[in-house]
């Protein structure tokens, strides 16, 4: 089964200091584990690296250099499976936002939802479980729920 590994869950794992790191890290360890195909889109990184490289005086950020945050980045882009977006996926979005209302920050969500539902996946490993419950057929799970 495929699993998309949203932003947090990366970030959590990214901060040694996190108390939720050993939690991120261990499930991303238990579905490697299982063999399930473990994926992230450009969105999920474009988020990681925002948040990487934010000062820590700033809103969440951990304030690493770029050269740590790239070596974190090729990380990920080697262990993990992108999910590329696309003209259907774009449209899969406008469905989404316009059939579920959805707005502010709540439209990166439905990205995230999008490209899922173009590529079948239908397993999301987040911190923000409550964000994605008004898409059927998605199943959010917590790390400590893999």
């Amino acid at each position: 089964m495929a699993y998309l590994i949203d932003s947090n869950v990366f970030l959590r794992a990214a901060k040694r200091a996190d108390p939720d790191r050993p939690l991120a890290l261990g499930a991303i360890r238990k579905l490697r584990a299982n063999k399930e195909d473990l994926c992230y889109t450009t969105q999920v990184l474009v988020e990681f690296w925002n948040v990487c490289t934010r000062p820590t005086s700033a809103r969440g950020g951990l304030g690493l250099s770029l050269q740590i945050t790239e070596r974190k980045t090729n990380l990920i882009e080697k262990r993990f499976r992108l999910l590329t977006e696309s003209l259907a996926t774009h449209q899969e979005w406008r469905r989404l936002v316009a059939a579920y209302s959805v707005s502010g920050v709540h439209v990166h969500d439905a990205m995230l939802v999008a490209v899922m539902k173009v590529y079948g996946v239908t397993h999301l490993m987040t911190f923000n479980k409550d964000d994605f419950k008004r898409y059927p057929g998605i199943t959010a799970l917590l790390p400590s729920e893999v």
